[in-house]
């Protein structure tokens, strides 16, 4: 797999998608909502410039994010990155239009479940300081358990987050200009 030299044009990407990210991330958190829409700017990047680049956004906003307004941020970095490296490779095979973005959610949202369903479970005992918390919570006392109830809550919120991922991603790539997008072909 080759990867290209990072351009300005990255960076920029890049950048904008830290923002994305951040403020996704911070409008949810202030909500207290069920979905984290911190993964904005990363699906965005991932599938414009590839798996590689896709990493990066959500690595460095939520390393952004945990040192000034949510700790929690930095533990999930690695979810980030996975979800970054998945919906790359699942843009590099296959360009999920319409209802095709349903199987391509369901596809990125299963390996980055696992991931933070465990940080979840075994890092913070089910308490975040997302909305979903208290579902986890009322879930924890069922025969799930509480890594059980973790990854369920944690998946339905995660999928429902990476279609509305999904779909505003694909509203910005179909709002770049046909020269940009010529810059950003893999």
């Amino acid at each position: 797999m080759k990867t290209s030299k990072m351009t300005t044009y990255t960076i920029c990407m890049i950048a904008f998608a830290i923002c994305i990210n951040f403020v996704g991330g911070q409008i949810a958190l202030l909500m207290r909502l069920p979905i984290y829409l911190d993964s904005i700017g990363t699906v965005f990047v991932a599938s414009t410039l590839g798996p590689f680049y896709g990493m990066l956004p959500n690595l460095l906003s939520g390393l952004l994010m945990g040192m000034t307004v949510d700790v929690y941020s930095l533990y999930y970095a690695p979810v980030g990155i996975v979800l970054g490296f998945v919906t790359g490779l699942v843009y590099r095979k296959w360009q999920p239009k319409k209802w095709g973005i349903l199987p391509a959610a369901l596809l990125i949202t299963l390996p980055s479940t696992i991931i933070s369903s465990c940080i979840t479970a075994f890092l913070f005992g089910g308490i975040t300081s997302s909305g979903s918390t208290i579902l986890v919570q009322i879930l924890a006392r069922t025969p799930l358990g509480m890594v059980g109830s973790c990854f369920v809550v944690q998946f339905i919120t995660d999928y429902i987050d990476r279609v509305l991922c999904l779909a505003v991603s694909a509203v910005l790539i179909t709002a770049l200009r046909k020269n940009m997008k010529g810059i950003f072909a893999k």
